[in-house]
């Protein structure tokens, strides 16, 4: 009897490896509209391959880029739902969620530069908003960089009254649709994805993106005009479903921080570089003309864009204002 219960027990320990091993893994699925090649691309890559390193493969991550599993329209009710668990939204997408205090970061030449983003990312502003998400069922994880915006057109854009009755592409941002009304523009929120689209067909005259956006999406090829103008900064949230990520287990979910931290670190440390680089590749192709502010340019940019903020008390409330403008040493009116 006793001969067989070792040989029992035995065949059982033998057997745990495979059934292991025959285990699925933990699946998550990670949607983003911006392309590979991005700095955000390269993050959401990175992080796949420092997870399933550090899990031992326990836990595989399906990277979906260029909105090819959900429109950036979809993807936060998505989220919410569990049908996907991890996201990088830019952080104007919270405003339908009735948390319009992430608008306050896309205040115009409100970073002086993307280390001054990243050290209020990680202080008490970045940590305040990331507390708004819960109610809804979302956890924040880390803050990636994509640097400054540019804009462009169909024709030079140096002066306040260059704007005017111009289309501009936004991604929902009251706070980019207010400064762009100051200047005289018309604004018109639209998914990343139909953005080259509109500007080719001439549904919108022109856009505000990043140098990386604009060389992976192509958007140079079909805008006469890029100002060089770094007015407004360009940051996303990794976020995932609070339920799907507290019930994993402890162990797994300390190996998934730790592969978020570095890829976070990562991340930001490439995104200045590369868009740069992607500011090079676009000069070099030639299809668009690039023009960049004089001190007195940006000076007339800076004073006709003001006005933003003492309207930005009205739509994203005192206290994160008084937040920034602490963290930041700004002043708010």
């Amino acid at each position: 009897m006793r001969k067989l219960l070792f040989a029992v027990a035995a065949a059982a320990f033998a057997l745990a490896p495979a059934v292991a091993q025959a285990q699925s893994p933990i699946v998550i699925k990670f949607s983003h509209v911006v392309a590979n090649d991005t700095p955000k691309g390269k993050g959401a890559l990175k992080f796949k391959e420092l997870a399933e390193k550090y899990t031992d493969g326990k836990v595989k991550i399906e990277v979906y880029p260029n909105s090819s599993l959900y429109k950036d329209k979809e993807e936060i009710e998505a989220l919410q739902l569990g049908s996907v668990q991890m996201l990088a939204p830019s952080t104007a997408k919270f405003a339908p969620l009735g948390i319009k205090e992430f608008e306050a970061l896309d205040l115009p030449w409100l970073f002086k530069d993307d280390a001054t983003y990243s050290s209020a990312m990680k202080g008490t502003v970045g940590k305040w908003l990331f507390q708004k998400l819960e109610a809804k069922g979302i956890s924040g994880l880390a803050y990636w960089d994509n640097g400054f915006h540019m804009v462009s057109s169909s024709r030079p854009l140096t002066k306040p009254e260059d704007f005017k009755g111009l289309k501009f592409r936004i991604s929902g941002s009251k706070i980019a649709d207010q400064y762009f009304r100051i200047l005289g523009a018309i604004p018109q929120i639209m998914a990343f994805s139909e953005v080259y689209q509109a500007l080719q067909t001439g549904v919108v005259d022109g856009c505000e993106n990043t140098a990386s956006n604009y060389l992976t999406q192509k958007f140079y090829e079909v805008q006469k005009d890029i100002t060089v103008s770094y007015h407004a900064h360009l940051q996303y949230a990794v976020i995932v479903n609070s339920k799907f990520w507290s019930g994993l287990p402890p162990d797994i979910r300390t190996q998934l921080e730790k592969a978020m931290a570095d890829a976070t670190e990562y991340t930001n440390q490439i995104a200045h570089q590369e868009n740069e680089d992607a500011l090079a590749e676009i000069k070099k192709a030639g299809k668009t003309q690039l023009h960049y502010l004089t001190d007195a340019d940006r000076k007339a940019w800076q004073e006709a864009m003001r006005p933003t903020y003492a309207w930005a008390k009205g739509r994203v409330g005192q206290e994160v204002l008084d937040l920034v403008a602490k963290e930041l040493d700004v002043k708010m009116n």
